[in-house]
């Protein structure tokens, strides 16, 4: 059933524009607190957000709507999106709530809503808030004693990162590790930098100064090159690039050259496959996923099982199988051990570790596969859908034959922005690269 509000990853969109208003954010907050209201305690809800200047306004309209129906309001201020879903949890809220469009820029927005035990909204319950939307609420409104309050969480950094330090060993040491973090000037701009020094490192931090206008612009995991320069200007050990709400993270290795989602959980599967903590026989990644990955994986008996693009999916993925590692190329590492989504600075923490223990450069560690050839192209469209025309899907087809079983095309539509994605990889890197041009072309003449 299509959805009237919700995306494949919560509410999105330009803040003020056709979609996200703060009239819809207020009904977000009551229909969302009515679909949660259970039993007779006093409820509660945590909300995060990133460093968007809109997203003082949605806070806003989301805490009335959540009073009005009753609901205590915690606000977390600027905070990455897996420390919600773990405050979600600890705080024994009835809801949590994320205010964020990830790693769009800042004129976008969104609302990510996560379940008490941390995970995100099933399908059938976003169905659910949605039709309460779209009714009369007014009489179902809390009236007197009953009507909620907001307050502040101070503390809420300070346990995000006695969280985050704890996925570690004990007396785990970064002493002597010169890091550089990009926290792309969004929620994870305080909370990285500090997790790290406290870890013992020298932290030079780049991104940290948010405006409420500059998040993700030119910096960050979707733009890692000024990472790449700072890290060799200063000759660190490892760069970490976090995304605007730093549930994503690249690594920068001492050279200057990016280590993508894919290599960074080669190195978690082998570091806990060789610990013996490594459930399920796998992992969980994604069609975008390189084929190099799985090759690797094979080599160690292990199980690559793919996902559509999505954390939501990935995460079915890893509780169908038992898997406790699971991600995508972009840096969405989710490792159910210690979260119930990707959670950058973790992820980055986890790589370190194991950089610490053996003793050897971040390049030595990363460097586990060899990477097959693979190209993706994003094309805008404006009108209809591409994807439906003739000439482009018969052109797909034969791009797949042409490319053969040691090959992979993926064709999808964005689920935030107006873009399709052409993936193409295989063996013969000019045949990729002639097959992904061939289908872009004709996806823009069809746009």
């Amino acid at each position: 059933m299509a959805r009237k509000y919700f995306g494949t990853d919560g509410i999105r969109g330009l803040a003020n524009g056709s979609k996200l208003t703060p009239e819809l954010a207020l009904k977000v907050g009551m229909a969302t607190g009515l679909a949660f209201r259970r039993g007779s305690h006093r409820h509660r809800v945590v909300i995060g957000k990133d460093t968007r200047r809109s997203g003082y306004m949605i806070e806003n309209a989301l805490t009335a709507g959540f009073t009005a129906v009753g609901m205590d309001v915690f606000l977390l201020g600027p905070m990455p999106t897996p420390a919600v879903a773990m405050l979600t949890r600890s705080m024994r809220a009835d809801l949590g709530v994320m205010i964020s469009a990830s790693h769009n820029p800042y004129e976008d927005n969104g609302i990510k809503l996560f379940r008490p035990d941390g995970y995100k909204l099933t399908d059938n319950m976003e169905e659910e808030i949605e039709a309460l939307m779209d009714s009369d609420l007014n009489p179902r409104l809390s009236q007197g004693q009953k009507i909620g309050r907001a307050k502040r969480l101070e503390e809420a950094r300070t346990r995000y990162v006695e969280y985050a330090k704890r996925t570690l060993p004990r007396n785990t040491d970064f002493t002597g590790l010169r890091i550089v973090v990009d926290c792309a000037n969004g929620a994870g701009y305080k909370v990285a930098p500090e997790a790290l020094w406290e870890l013992g490192a020298e932290v030079f931090a780049i991104g940290d100064q948010p405006d409420g206008f500059n998040i993700n612009d030119k910096c960050g995991s979707t733009s890692p090159a000024k990472l790449s320069e700072k890290v060799r200007e200063t000759r660190a050990d490892i760069g970490i690039a976090l995304d605007g709400d730093a549930d994503r993270v690249l690594i920068i290795d001492e050279k200057g050259e990016v280590v993508d989602g894919d290599q960074l959980m080669a190195v978690i599967a082998k570091s806990w496959h060789e610990r013996g903590i490594l459930s399920g026989g796998g992992i969980a990644a994604t069609v975008m996923s390189n084929l190099g990955l799985e090759r690797f994986l094979q080599t160690m008996d292990l199980k690559l099982d793919r996902a559509q693009v999505g954390d939501r999916y990935v995460l079915e993925s890893m509780r169908a199988n038992n898997y406790n590692v699971g991600g995508e190329q972009s840096g969405h590492i989710i490792m159910s051990d210690f979260t119930t989504t990707g959670d950058g600075l973790v992820a980055a923490l986890q790589l370190l570790q194991v950089v610490t223990s053996k003793g050897q450069t971040v390049s030595q560690v990363c460097n586990l596969y060899e990477k097959v050839p693979q190209l993706l192209h994003n094309v805008k469209f404006t009108r209809g859908q591409p994807l439906s025309d003739k000439s482009v899907v018969q052109l797909i087809e034969n791009g797949q034959t042409r490319l053969g079983e040691g090959g992979r095309l993926v064709i999808r539509a964005s689920g935030t922005e107006p873009l399709i994605r052409i993936m193409g990889q295989g063996d013969d890197e000019a045949l990729v690269s002639k097959i992904v041009r061939e289908i872009s072309d004709a996806i823009a003449n069809a746009a």
